[in-house]
């Protein structure tokens, strides 16, 4: 119960890493809001996993709707301890003059800006408590990048510099800032990441993870909660690696 009284908010709550993430914090004690802009998902999630869990639909890269968000937290729970920025997108693997203005607009908007807004939105409050865990989902991507993934690729690397800079300008208010740094997962964006998904190309991304297996949201789930728990309290500013040896 490493988390037991905890209020946290976990974007893109509804699948990937960010379902593993809800899980576990649940299970530590935590009350979550799955926060994602699929709403049946986020609901029938909520509904699965019981009174402690609650959804929210939110389009984290809209300022009034990640406001809503902050505020329908405040009503549930009274106040916010963590906050974990999951919801991310990628574009298919592309030469890097070919990605679309609109892929590249919408790979900023919800993996940049969104970190931007829940800062906006949900930092003051954290400062008149003086208390507070953020966590953001970075990658391998911003350390290590793929070709053809390259503004992906940037938006990861823009991640772990903000996770620094929040860190050190957040921690005279009690604030930590941390990031996690999965390889490729057993996610709804693996096939976007391999643009095809196929045996061959499986193995191909398998041959570059040391330990030879994607991450997994139970991965995901298990470094979050610690890095959001009382146990990690002197840690802030650090880009985990959770990737099977890849970025070694």
């Amino acid at each position: 119960m490493r988390l037991e009284g905890k209020r946290a908010i976990v974007t893109g709550g509804a699948s990937g890493f960010g379902a593993g993430i809800v899980r576990k914090f649940l299970a530590e004690g935590a009350r979550v809001m799955i926060a994602d802009i699929n709403a049946d998902a986020a609901g029938a999630m909520a509904e699965e996993l019981g009174d402690n869990a609650v959804a929210e639909r939110v389009d984290v890269s809209d300022n009034d709707s990640v406001a809503a968000m902050a505020r329908a937290a405040w009503h549930l729970f009274g106040h916010i301890d963590i906050l974990v920025n999951n919801a991310g997108v990628t574009h298919l693997p592309t030469p890097l003059e070919e990605v679309s203005e609109a892929d590249f607009d919408r790979v900023i908007s919800v993996n940049v800006k969104s970190v931007y807004l829940t800062a906006r939105h949900i930092v003051p409050h954290m400062k008149e408590r003086k208390s507070g865990a953020i966590l953001n989902m970075a990658s391998t991507a911003g350390v290590s990048p793929r070709p053809r993934l390259n503004w992906y690729n940037a938006s990861k690397g823009w991640m772990i510099t903000a996770t620094k800079t929040m860190a050190v300008e957040l921690a005279p208010f009690g604030i930590r800032v941390n990031a996690l740094n999965p390889v490729a997962g057993e996610t709804p964006l693996l096939k976007s990441f391999m643009g095809e998904d196929t045996p061959e190309m499986r193995a191909k991304f398998l041959a570059t993870i040391p330990i030879g297996r994607f991450s997994t949201p139970e991965d995901m789930g298990n470094a979050a909660c610690f890095l959001c728990s009382e146990e990690a309290g002197m840690i802030t500013g650090v880009a985990m690696e959770v990737d099977g040896g890849r970025c070694i």
